[in-house]
């Protein structure tokens, strides 16, 4: 293909099924993109035998839950009717849907506008520069710039491009390639990449923190439960950065397979264009919108397991979009990965029984067997 030709590709390794090891030419999504614009076919590697999607529409929006954190803090207890509300609506959410969306989170708008800032600024390089600028490396979170995770030639490809470091504990990435070096500054920041992802870590750490604790108080539990399980030196976060160009064939592709995170809890942002997110609910993919400045929470596999069923990993995906491009970031936290995760005890719930599970185990598990067709990983937790 002409994008190989042009050395537009990353590079996957994989074991296949007779147990060698093999590597694979994965096309670079941003790259191809240009190619294709104005065309109306899609290379094989991105094609789906049996696409059980549309194109998302814009005017259709899913009315997803919001929560207003500013009322779930401790500093709102003289108003106690208002914070009881909120804890129940937060309650709800989360069970019914295993994602929310969340306003007045304490997120300063300038960090905010600093990671799209950066963002945007390392996928407005020419890939060369791209490709210099940070590693790649196989690992169970696939570091580094652009890999997908790829198990065999005949996969369907995903139409994204991606960007994945690990920001805590503190350093994770040390000896590692994988924090970009361009672009190095912007003439309106005062920070380089690393250190605009870096603050907005931190800041979005205490969201997380904070609803962990009032997830647990949501559901009847004490406020500790959940948090308890993260030492804050050792807890991990991983950043990944997903870019969605626009794509000629909606209806023959995903941008992101279906699948659920692994993580306890994943706080997700976006910037310039919504829609592609769709959540599966009742046997439907609905595509999830939200405004500008709220977050996105999403209840993942690790915090499935800590509450013994009472809370659910959302089954989701995003399709792909063909005028617009998308931008998302999402941070995954979880535990230590050589923390041992355990359920809270339920007694009401006989069907949803958790084992204790260690971190590293669960994710070893997760991305051996995936991608999958349906929720299936969680099931090693199974008691």
């Amino acid at each position: 293909m002409e994008e190989e030709d042009k050395g537009y590709f990353h590079e996957a390794s994989f074991i296949d099924k007779e147990g060698q090891l093999r590597t694979s030419k994965v096309p670079v999504v941003q790259e191809l993109a240009r190619q294709l614009q104005g065309l109306n076919h899609l290379p094989d590697k991105f094609k789906r035998v049996h696409p059980d999607h549309q194109p998302v529409t814009p005017s259709v929006a899913l009315p997803i839950p919001t929560i207003n954190m500013a009322k779930l803090r401790l500093v709102a207890e003289p108003q106690p009717k208002v914070r009881a509300q909120e804890l129940a609506k937060l309650a709800s959410a989360a069970k019914e849907w295993g994602m929310f969306l969340i306003m007045d989170h304490g997120v300063p708008s300038n960090v905010l506008h600093g990671v799209k800032d950066v963002v945007k600024g390392f996928f407005g390089l020419p890939f060369e520069e791209k490709k210099a600028s940070v590693g790649s490396y196989a690992s169970v979170e696939n570091m580094g710039y652009g890999r997908n995770f790829v198990k065999s030639e005949d996969q369907p490809l995903d139409w994204i491009d991606r960007l994945t470091m690990k920001a805590a504990p503190e350093g994770a990435s040390e000896g590692l390639h994988v924090w970009p070096q361009k672009p190095t500054n912007f003439s309106d920041i005062i920070y380089n990449d690393r250190q605009a992802i870096e603050l907005y870590v931190r800041e979005a750490r205490k969201v997380l923190d904070d609803l962990l604790e009032v997830l647990a108080e949501s559901l009847s539990l004490e406020r500790h439960v959940f948090i308890q399980q993260f030492d804050t030196n050792e807890s991990e976060i991983n950043v990944r950065v997903n870019y969605y160009p626009p794509c000629p064939r909606p209806d023959q592709t995903l941008g992101l397979t279906p699948h659920t995170d692994a993580s306890a809890l994943t706080i997700l942002m976006e910037f310039d264009t919504s829609g592609g997110l769709q959540v599966l609910k009742d046997q439907k993919w609905l595509p999830v919108k939200w405004p500008r400045d709220t977050l996105l929470v999403n209840v993942g596999d690790m915090l499935e397991i800590m509450s013994n069923g009472r809370l659910q990993s959302p089954w989701h995906r995003v399709v792909t979009q063909m005028d617009v491009e998308r931008f998302s970031v999402a941070l995954f936290y979880n535990p230590a990965s050589l923390a041992e995760i355990v359920p809270v005890r339920n007694t009401t719930m006989k069907n949803e029984s958790y084992k204790n599970v260690v971190v590293g185990d669960y994710l070893q598990h997760f991305y051996k067997i995936s991608p999958t067709t349906e929720k299936v990983a969680i099931k090693f937790a199974k008691a």
